[in-house]
């Protein structure tokens, strides 16, 4: 099932307190509901599209901080098929693998970007580890 739309709809970021050296940060993501919304695709009729809300969030503990971002995913596929990822959904909450990894992999992408950005514009870390370059070490320094 192609991906159709992505939109935010609520960024936050915040800092609370300045950072100390026991920083945790912890990044999540959650699927807050699935449903049916008709849109015009091009051509005459509406079609049904899966739509899955989400938010994701990086936590900085010990309450330094925080970045949530909510949004949501338009998915489109045969209409059959989206009816029954709705049922299913709505009936235990749950989705068939192929949609969650795709599902999991956009927002992961499109939100660390976007919290990447965030947290520089308040002053925290990023929450993901960034590469660095570091001095080469001469194996004559080396004491061990």
């Amino acid at each position: 099932m192609p991906i159709v739309g992505f939109n935010f709809e609520r960024i936050l970021a915040e800092k609370k307190s300045p950072i100390n050296k026991e920083l945790r940060i912890k990044p999540n993501v959650v699927i807050k509901d699935v449903k049916i919304e008709e849109a015009n695709l091009g051509g005459d009729k509406k079609q049904k599209l899966l739509k899955i809300l989400f938010e994701y969030q990086a936590d900085y503990q010990p309450k330094i901080g925080n970045i949530e971002i909510s949004g949501n995913l338009l998915y489109t596929g045969p209409q059959k098929e989206i009816e029954k990822i709705v049922d299913k959904w709505k009936k235990d909450k749950k989705m068939n693998d192929d949609i969650i990894l795709q599902f999991l992999n956009t927002v992961l992408l499109r939100c660390n970007i976007k919290a990447l950005s965030l947290s520089q514009e308040v002053n925290l870390p990023p929450q993901l580890r960034l590469p660095t370059i570091n001095k080469k070490v001469d194996p004559k320094d080396y004491i061990g």
